[in-house]
């Protein structure tokens, strides 16, 4: 969308403060919420699957190419099981899920915006701040913990399967090590991460669906932004979040 980022960073702001300010009310909208959640969530399980069984996968043999004459095989866990939980988890789920959920988000917001649906609901005293905008961000901050808690175990469980079969590290060997190193830091660390990510792209898809216009040549910009800003800022937030969690380590 072509906006001036000051002024459309202020405009955002002002977007989420009237989505949040109406979460006195999220007990009313608790069905909405329990369908975004599950789109977020229980729809994305696959996907999630295939993305993290292959982060695993790849983790593991750059980890044993890149440690070769460095680092003994028996303690690759170490190194697999922090990278995934502390980066490779949270942030790649949030970039896959950008263009799931943050584009549909968008897409139906965009569309409701050009066709009056929006104008309708406010003609009817129904606020779209308190119908559809605060119950999708509550969900993104809930659900992508929820999905960065199952990609954790998906991409550790490959990561170990790959060990087993191409280098034949034991599944007691690789669990052991990784628990001795283990510290609530790297789980909770990326956990922290994952639901700042799931307020990002869920308030970006809200900002830029209610912000559509021209029809269905705008409704295609609003995702494209959706997706554009949201993975820009996921990269930005994950640099600013580790530096205060691990800056001072």
């Amino acid at each position: 969308m072509n906006l001036k980022f000051i002024p459309a960073l202020g405009e955002y702001v002002i977007f989420v403060g009237k989505a949040l300010s109406a979460l006195p009310r999220l007990y009313k909208r608790r069905q909405e919420l329990l369908i975004q959640l599950q789109h977020i969530t229980y729809d994305s399980f696959f996907l999630i699957t295939l993305t993290a069984a292959f982060t695993g996968m790849v983790t593991a043999l750059q980890a044993v190419y890149q440690s070769k004459g460095y680092i003994p095989t028996n303690l690759l866990s170490v190194l697999i099981g922090k990278s995934t939980m502390i980066e490779l988890a949270p942030v790649l789920t949030a970039l896959v899920m950008t263009g799931k959920i943050g584009a549909a988000m968008a897409a139906e917001i965009g569309t409701m915006k050009v066709s009056e649906q929006l104008d309708a609901l406010e003609s009817m005293s129904i606020s779209p701040s308190d119908f559809l905008y605060m119950p999708r961000i509550v969900a993104g901050i809930i659900g992508f913990p929820i999905i960065t808690i199952y990609a954790n175990l998906i991409g550790i469980a490959s990561a170990w399967y790959f060990s087993w079969i191409r280098y034949g590290l034991h599944y007691h060997t690789f669990f052991v090590n990784m628990r001795s190193y283990f510290t609530p830091s790297d789980l909770w660390g990326g956990l922290l991460k994952s639901m700042v990510f799931g307020y990002i792209i869920t308030s970006l898809s809200c900002f830029f669906g209610a912000r559509t216009y021209g029809g269905a040549e705008g409704v295609g910009r609003s995702t494209t932004g959706t997706v554009v800003y949201s993975s820009v800022f996921i990269l930005v937030m994950d640099f600013i979040v580790a530096w205060i969690l691990f800056g001072g380590f």
